[in-house]
């Protein structure tokens, strides 16, 4: 018997609830499905309207990782897809707008990545974004340090920006934007970037160039591109543990001194909603104008 649940009116087909997804941890498909179902609250704004691709996992992170882009076959009908312009010609994407469609997708084992704009206004980038991801021996405890840098930067142009966790070992920086393409974004997100390296050399890189990597925190401006998608707050990763693309507050930022202390599993979340409620909501207030 496939266990079947109804989410809102819908039907939704949940499978192999008892399935080991990290083995590290124990941590099963049921549980999954339990994390998405009770954050929806907080996950919900950050994906409506935008077109989501799946990382999918379906055996857990060691098992056959794949990115799935167009809408996956078996689709219900009840799910909300929508064209979206891409470099190959338009395709469908999936729009997750409600509970149901998120327990659904869910469903496939999923890590959700989103655009930088919207459905409605794929000309327009709405979100800004800096991906800070270091280069070991670096760690997230040096992308701190760059963050600190980076949101004084963008607040002298009128841009106030936010932190979550990567979930893996960096840190996303994000803003609310407006009035300009996703070239205009990628260029000043790039001019950051460069930025930050004159004024931190020793710490920060801006090209992608492996060799150059090594022990600092490479400022990845790239993700602003049309094309390009960012982990969704609040996904799970596809790591040996259930890490959480966690929001986080800049008092933790600051006070940052070991990476256990910006990794958050799905049992931190509540208590964390709990206390501060969604820390990205600001997000969705009247943005700030790309410079």
């Amino acid at each position: 018997m496939t266990p079947m649940t109804e989410v809102e009116g819908r039907r939704v087909v949940l499978s192999n609830l008892e399935k080991v997804l990290y083995p590290a941890t124990g941590f099963t498909k049921g549980e999954l499905l339990h994390y998405y179902a009770t954050t929806a609250g907080a996950l919900l704004p950050h994906l409506r309207d935008r077109a989501v691709s799946f990382l999918r996992y379906p055996d857990g992170p060691d098992g056959q990782v794949f990115f799935a882009k167009n809408v996956p076959p078996g689709t219900p009908e009840w799910v909300t897809t929508a064209e979206v312009p891409r470099s190959e010609g338009p395709s469908r994407m999936v729009l997750v707008q409600d509970l149901a469609s998120l327990v659904w997708a869910a469903n496939l084992v999923t890590e959700f990545h989103t655009h930088q704009w919207r459905v409605q206004a794929p000309e327009e980038a709405d979100r800004l974004v800096l991906d800070l991801d270091p280069g070991p021996p670096a760690t997230v405890v040096h992308c701190c340090e760059v963050a600190l840098w980076l949101r004084e930067r963008l607040a002298a142009d009128g841009i106030e920006a936010y932190a979550k966790t990567a979930g893996s070992k960096g840190l996303h920086l994000l803003a609310a934007v407006r009035g300009g393409s996703s070239e205009r974004a990628s260029e000043y997100a790039r001019s950051l970037a460069v930025e930050a390296e004159r004024a931190m050399p020793r710490l920060v890189v801006h090209r992608m160039t492996r060799s150059l990597r090594p022990g600092k925190v490479f400022v990845d401006w790239s993700q602003n591109a049309a094309r390009k998608t960012t982990a969704t707050p609040y996904t799970l990763r596809a790591r040996e543990e259930p890490l959480v693309s966690a929001p986080v507050t800049w008092e933790e930022v600051e006070s940052c001194h070991t990476p256990a202390q910006l990794a958050f599993l799905p049992a931190d979340m509540a208590p964390r909603l709990q206390d501060h409620g969604d820390l990205l909501s600001p997000l969705f207030a009247p943005a700030a104008p790309l410079p």
